[in-house]
């Protein structure tokens, strides 16, 4: 076929060359001449049949069934079953033949690289459900699909349309998700979106003459030894998502190449993470420091005051990324009325504020992504403190007219007792006590207060009054004999020893002389012993009187002897003019106000000591020429330490001529 195809090529080269007034006559013949060869040899050595590449359905059968295509004067090409056609320069016609038999009669549409053919005065649909396209053009090329439907199924057939032979590869160009199949199969072109654990067959079905060959990649990397279906397949099985990638079919042969690509993307639903640590740090991370609650698939449970707020987290993983919806009692939080409401995190943390009754109930989050999704939730409870008046509590007195009993309150939470701070805010009851044991009590010893001690150390009385006495029902407490109450206990004493402590105080002596160190000017610092003893001069360990406040024991004095200060001389000359080594010196002696005469240092170390060498002239020297630089170099000559380079730099001068 591509022999013949290329002696057409030359037959309308040659015409295109031929005067305008030969060009019709010669078309007509040589056109018609040559198309009855080719034809006809084609015809001898193949049948154009129409085969189905797959049963899916009983009732729609395509037996092979020959058909002989008629040709005009002007050029056509023909095709019947799983074929290929290669357009060649000039090609004026495609005849595309599908016949199908089934009961009901089978209804025929054609499609192209998986699309409606959509009909036009080029592209037309024959009686007999042929396709022909006139003057196909490259935009034609493609594979044609011939789908034949009836109520119990369909079957299809394709037939590939080439220019002049370059490789073609049946594509799609949808989105394929799956989320439930065990296994899916796709044309490459598409998108594929499954989950874990599928087999993927990817087809790359070609066509060009000769027939292309096909080579997969991975993310553009050529793979080794996949494992391939039928007809250049991919077969990918039980993918994980070390197999995401973008995989490419490449169709080669002699008159060029062309690469498909195909987007595999695994799915993973989501679902609880193991560890809860991602979901805990972002309720850290939030900086509300609120009590929180995760949620889980069986629900968990969160008890809060009114008025207080939470946080709800809602920890789940998947890919890609699930989107998270927050629902209270079945219906979006957006819609709640009343509930004041912060989504946080991407929608993985729901805030809470000012808990009410009505912000009580399960709340739920709805994650889900392509592979599925996932509900959780957890419930919040607010719990409500009421004061409850239970039974009486006991009498106060057991006798006398003081008695009386009242009403316990409770705080309860939900019929348990809690502490009577939580109904801090909480209404109490209107309750009155209750009058109990209004009756006489017997005789008993009544004391009045102690008295004050008689002295405050070493030892005093105090005393008291004790009298036996009757309190009656009406309140009033009258005396009685003390036989009364001796039968009944023994007499409280009416006197007792007090304050058994010894007397002590503190003692001194006198002030020492002011010949302590000197502390500034004029100033030293003269000491007293301080100790404990009793009135009686009995001297005792300081513990004994460490209630009372203690005496110091040292103190400042005014001393001539500390009337000094730092006295310095002028800088001496500076020992370099330049350079680095240049010093100079002072003296530095402490020295008395009055008499200006040197004392011993320590006597001015109240002060800071003034510096008594410096550094000078530590400029550069303005050149390089050999001088002497210190006032000393005579004697660096005369005790030979010119060798020395630190001397030797100093006194250039003098080194120079020794």
């Amino acid at each position: 076929m591509v022999t013949e195809q290329r002696r057409l090529d030359d037959i309308l080269r040659n015409l295109s060359q031929q005067p305008e007034e030969l060009r019709d006559v010669y078309s007509k013949h040589l056109v018609a001449q040559l198309a009855q060869e080719i034809f006809r040899s084609h015809l001898e050595h193949q049948d154009v049949l129409l085969k189905p590449s797959e049963r899916r359905i009983p009732p729609v059968a395509i037996p092979p069934h020959k058909h002989v295509s008629g040709f005009s004067s002007s050029l056509r090409t023909s095709a019947a079953g799983e074929a290929t056609v290669a357009l060649a320069s000039g090609t004026l016609s495609v005849l595309l033949h599908c016949e199908a038999i089934g009961n009901p009669r089978p209804t025929i549409s054609w499609a192209r690289n998986g699309e409606e053919v959509h009909f036009s005065d080029r592209i037309l649909l024959q009686p007999d459900d042929s396709l022909q396209i006139l003057a196909p053009v490259e935009a034609d090329v493609g594979f044609y699909t011939c789908n034949a439907t009836n109520a119990l199924g369909y079957d299809s057939v394709s037939i590939a349309v080439t220019l002049a032979g370059k490789p073609l590869v049946k594509t799609s160009r949808g989105t394929v998700i799956n989320t439930e199949d065990p296994a899916i199969t796709v044309d490459v072109g598409s998108t594929i979106k499954t989950v874990k654990g599928v087999n993927v067959t990817i087809n790359c079905q070609v066509a060009g003459v000769p027939e292309a060959e096909v080579t997969w990649f991975r993310n553009k990397t050529k793979l080794g030894s996949p494992p391939h279906g039928h007809e250049g397949s991919l077969l990918l099985t039980d993918v994980s998502p070390s197999d995401q990638g973008l995989y490419s079919c490449r169709a080669a042969n002699v008159h060029g190449e062309l690469t498909e690509n195909t987007q595999l993307l695994i799915l993973d639903p989501p679902q609880v993470p193991t560890q809860l640590e991602d979901i805990r740090a972002l309720l850290s991370a939030s900086g509300l420091n609120l009590p929180s609650v995760l949620t889980s698939p069986l629900g968990a449970q969160l008890v809060l005051d009114p008025g207080n707020s939470a946080l709800l987290g809602c920890p789940v993983k998947g890919h890609p990324t699930p989107n998270i919806t927050w629902f209270h009692g079945g219906q979006p939080v957006a819609t709640v009325t009343g509930l004041t409401h912060h989504i946080l995190a991407a929608g993985q943390i729901l805030q809470v504020a000012n808990l009410s009754g009505g912000s009580q109930g399960e709340f739920s989050c709805l994650a889900q992504n392509e592979a599925g999704t996932l509900v959780q939730k957890a419930s919040l409870v607010i719990q409500d403190y009421w004061w409850s008046v239970d039974r009486l509590a006991t009498c106060s007195a057991s006798c006398g007219n003081r008695g009386v009993q009242q009403p316990r309150l409770r705080c309860l939470l939900n019929s348990t007792e809690v502490s009577p701070t939580h109904c801090a805010g909480k209404a109490r009851p209107a309750v009155q006590p209750t009058a109990c044991n209004r009756r006489d009590c017997p005789s008993r010893w009544m004391v009045t207060s102690w008295s004050a001690c008689t002295r405050s150390c070493g030892g005093g009385v105090q005393t008291r009054r004790v009298t036996c006495q009757k309190l009656k029902a009406s309140g009033i407490s009258t005396p009685v004999s003390n036989d009364l109450c001796t039968q009944l206990a023994k007499r409280p004493v009416d006197t007792q020893a007090c304050n058994q402590q010894l007397c002590v105080e503190w003692a001194f002596s006198s002030w020492g002389q002011c010949n302590g160190p000197c502390i500034g000017p004029h100033l030293a610092v003269q000491h007293r012993q301080v100790f404990c003893q009793t009135r009686d001069g009995i001297t005792l360990p300081s513990e004994q009187c460490s209630a009372l406040p203690r005496p110091v024991s040292t103190q400042n004095c005014w001393s001539e002897a500390c009337s000094v200060h730092w006295r310095v001389s002028l800088w001496s000359l500076c020992t370099a003019t330049c350079g680095n080594y240049g010093f100079q010196a002072r003296r530095v002696e402490c020295v008395h106000a009055r008499t200006n005469k040197a004392v011993p240092e320590h006597l001015c170390s109240w002060g800071p000591r003034p510096a008594n060498w410096q550094r000078c002239n530590v400029t550069p020297c303005e050149n390089m020429e050999c001088r002497d630089t210190t006032r000393y170099c005579e004697k660096v000559k005369q005790l030979k330490l010119c060798q020395l380079s630190q001397f030797k730099s100093r006194c250039c001068g003098t080194c120079g001529k020794a």
